[in-house]
């Protein structure tokens, strides 16, 4: 049953990832449409995470009170809503009202359908459950990669946000008429007492900046990578087909790499491995004639990890306090997704040149290891603590 449960999960939450792409798969098109420069155009795509950053903590507390079932429904009718706002937009600030509608639903369905499935594979395999959520994100996003500019070709800069609502209204309907809670967790409400520790704090942040790093990295391979291609010369279509490459890749290099941690652990080994390669990968990128080698490498072994990382977040809290900690975790994620894209922009505005957007994107990659070691520390730690605890 509950690899149903993952498969119905995966998706609808392909939907996230197919409304997320659309900015930046016709920027070029708004960006004429509107004389919009790259700083603007990198602050549409962060408004679809500024949400996040103030509704998080509220929406954690929501999980005491509405089933996660409704928050997810509710999340993917907004994500279609605003899509549908931004396709009817007569100006960017009316693309930025959809965005912030779309990211208001790309929040709670963020937080519940991580919660939902932490909750389904609690203490069993739930690196390799994570991996397979996780890699939902990078499908839409190669769909759209594709899909996008081509209707953006055959129609207008309107029609990918028109598709993308349509799939996000049907993946609230199957998950409405299909979603069941576990039986140990149906009648299971967060205590309104329920606080988290200060250990969990600690656990809490670790986790959320190595997932928030780890995806402003990402977004900004999205956005800028194709225009590191397009500037040695590759044409717009080809650009974006390489770029997804990884994207495609990355959902069965991410499954597995959640298998080998379940069975063989080394998390802190495979994360530095993987973190290597995604910083050759980016620097590959620059080189020509390099960036189709460079997308699978990216896509191997870069992105591997993804689900390895968010899993961190159902290691550091108690079923109990689950909903408000992810509600933390998220407001800490959204900070970071919010602050990297305009920064991305600005970056390429002053100097001319993606690559340098894209060194950024290298830095954050980098910056996932030492995160993931404190996290390992801190844990390490309490449970050495919890021991000499019993034994006195």
């Amino acid at each position: 049953m509950r690899w149903r449960i993952l498969a119905l999960l995966f998706f609808a939450r392909i939907g996230l990832g197919f409304q997320f792409q659309t900015l930046a798969s016709v920027s070029d098109g708004l960006v004429l449409a509107f004389g919009l420069d790259y700083a603007a155009v990198g602050l549409l795509v962060g408004l679809f995470m500024a949400p996040g950053l103030f509704l998080a903590l509220p929406a954690g507390y929501l999980g005491r009170l509405i089933a996660d079932r409704e928050m997810v429904v509710l999340g993917l009718v907004a994500l279609a809503v605003g899509g549908l706002v931004s396709s009817m937009a007569g100006s960017s600030n009316g693309i930025g009202i959809g965005r912030v509608i779309a990211g208001a639903g790309f929040l709670f369905t963020t937080l519940y359908f991580t919660k939902m499935v932490a909750d389904w594979f609690e203490g069993r395999e739930i690196a390799t459950a994570m991996s397979i959520l996780v890699m939902s994100w990078p499908f839409g996003i190669a769909m759209g990669q594709v899909g996008h500019s081509w209707l953006e070709l055959v129609f207008d800069w309107r029609a990918p946000f028109q598709v993308a609502s349509a799939y996000c209204l049907l993946a609230a309907a199957a998950v409405f008429a299909l979603y069941r809670a576990p039986q140990d967790r149906s009648k299971t409400v967060s205590k309104p007492s329920s606080r988290l520790t200060h250990q969990e704090w600690r656990l809490v942040i670790c986790a959320a900046a190595a997932w928030g790093v780890f995806n402003a990295a990402y977004v900004t391979y999205l956005t800028f990578g194709p225009k590191v291609l397009e500037a040695s010369g590759t044409p717009t279509v080809a650009a974006a087909g390489i770029i997804s490459i990884g994207s495609w890749l990355m959902i069965v290099s991410g499954a597995l790499c959640g298998q080998i941690v379940d069975r063989f652990g080394r998390r802190d080994m495979v994360l530095a491995i993987c973190m290597t390669g995604a910083v050759l990968a980016l620097w590959m990128l620059n080189q020509p004639g390099a960036g189709v080698v460079a997308s699978l490498l990216f896509g191997l072994v870069g992105m591997a990890p993804a689900g390895v990382i968010m899993s961190l977040a159902g290691l550091a809290l108690r079923p109990e306090t689950r909903a408000f900690g992810m509600g933390a975790y998220f407001t800490i994620y959204y900070a970071i997704m919010l602050a990297t894209p305009p920064a991305a922009g600005a970056i390429l505005d002053a100097t001319g040149k993606p690559n340098v957007s894209i060194l950024l994107a290298m830095v954050l990659f980098a910056s996932v290891v030492p995160l993931a070691l404190t996290f390992t520390l801190f844990k390490t730690r309490a449970k050495d603590v919890h021991q000499k605890e019993q034994t006195a």
